[in-house]
C-alpha cells in the first residue's frame, strides 16, 4: 500500500493536487493522475502539480537546481504549462519554506518563468512571449461554427469572440468542442470571449485533458493578446474575468505577465489505491 503527502488548493479556483518530491522517487503515471483528479473517487482536481528538482527532468537544460513544474492535465497528460497552477506552486512552495523571496523562478516545459509574490498574497508570474497568428482557425460547438484566433502561450489557445453575455452564459461546454487537427494535433485549448469594456473581457474555457474549468491562466493571457489584436494594440493590460474571479493580464510583444491569488487550502496523507 502506497501513501503520498499532498497539498490542495486553487488559484481562481482552478484547482490541483500538489505533490512534493525533490529527488524524483515517486514520479506519478497517467493512471494515477486520474485517480486523484476524480472528484468521487480520488482527492479532486483539474490537475497535478509535482514538484521536482530540474536536474532530475531530462528535457531540461537550464540551471539543474531549480524546482521544476511537473504540470499533468485532469486526464493524465503532459501540459507544457499553467498559468494558475504556476502561481499556486510557487504560493505553495513559500509557504513550505522551500523558496526565497527574491529572484524567484521556476523551470517549466514551456521554458524558465519568474514570480513576484504581493503582500496581499497575490502572485504576479511571466507567461513567456504569447504570439498570434495571422490566419485564423475554427471551432464547433453545439452545431455551430465560429471562427477563432490561434494563439500560442507555451501552449496552444483558439480563442472565439462572442457578441454579448448571454451567448457566453448559454454556451454548452459539458460537451468538447472540435477543432482542426491539423492546426491542433496536440489538442488545443478553447477559450470564449466578449468584451466588456476597452480594458475588460469575460471568458470562459474548456482545457484540453481536463473539460470546461472556473480558469484558465494560460487562457486569460491568450484571450487578452486576441482582445487587444482585435483593437489594434500590440500591447496592454486587460482584466479578464473567469467564472473563478478577475485575474490581471499584462501584454506586451516581447513578455506577459499574469496576476492573481492563489490559495491552499490543505493537506494531508492519501492511500493510492493498488491499480
Amino acid at each position: 500500500m502506497q501513501t503520498l503527502s499532498f497539498a490542495k488548493g486553487h488559484a481562481t479556483r482552478n484547482d490541483f493536487v500538489i505533490l512534493v518530491d525533490r529527488e524524483n522517487m515517486m514520479p506519478v503515471d497517467d493512471r494515477t493522475v486520474r485517480w486523484l483528479c476524480d472528484r468521487r473517487g480520488g482527492i479532486g482536481a483539474d490537475g497535478v502539480l509535482r514538484a521536482v528538482r530540474a536536474e532530475h527532468i531530462p528535457e531540461w537544460q537550464g540551471d539543474p537546481g531549480l524546482w521544476f513544474m511537473d504540470y499533468r492535465n485532469a486526464d493524465g497528460s503532459v501540459a507544457e504549462m499553467c498559468g494558475n497552477g504556476l502561481r499556486l506552486f510557487v504560493r505553495y512552495l513559500l509557504d513550505e519554506g522551500l523558496l526565497g523571496t527574491d529572484a524567484i523562478r521556476i523551470a517549466t516545459r514551456a521554458g524558465l518563468r519568474e514570480a513576484w509574490p504581493y503582500p496581499d498574497r497575490r502572485i504576479k508570474v511571466s507567461m513567456g512571449t504569447a504570439t498570434i497568428s495571422a490566419e485564423q482557425t475554427w471551432i464547433e460547438s453545439a452545431d455551430r461554427r465560429y471562427r477563432a484566433d490561434i494563439v500560442q502561450v507555451g501552449n496552444p489557445h483558439a480563442v472565439v469572440h462572442l457578441d454579448d453575455r448571454a451567448e457566453l452564459g448559454a454556451l454548452d461546454l459539458l460537451t468538447a468542442p472540435t477543432f482542426d487537427p491539423a492546426v491542433y494535433p496536440s489538442g488545443v485549448n478553447i477559450e470564449f470571449i466578449v468584451p466588456a469594456a476597452d480594458d475588460q473581457v469575460a471568458m470562459r474555457v474548456f482545457e484540453r485533458g481536463v473539460g470546461e474549468t472556473q480558469s484558465c491562466g494560460t487562457g486569460v493571457i491568450a484571450s487578452a493578446v486576441s482582445h487587444l489584436r482585435n483593437q489594434g494594440k500590440p500591447a496592454g493590460v486587460v482584466t479578464v474575468t473567469v467564472p473563478g474571479g478577475p485575474l490581471r493580464a499584462e501584454i506586451s510583444p516581447e513578455q506577459a505577465y499574469l496576476s492573481g491569488p492563489a490559495v491552499v487550502v490543505a493537506q494531508g496523507r492519501v492511500i493510492l489505491p493498488d491499480f
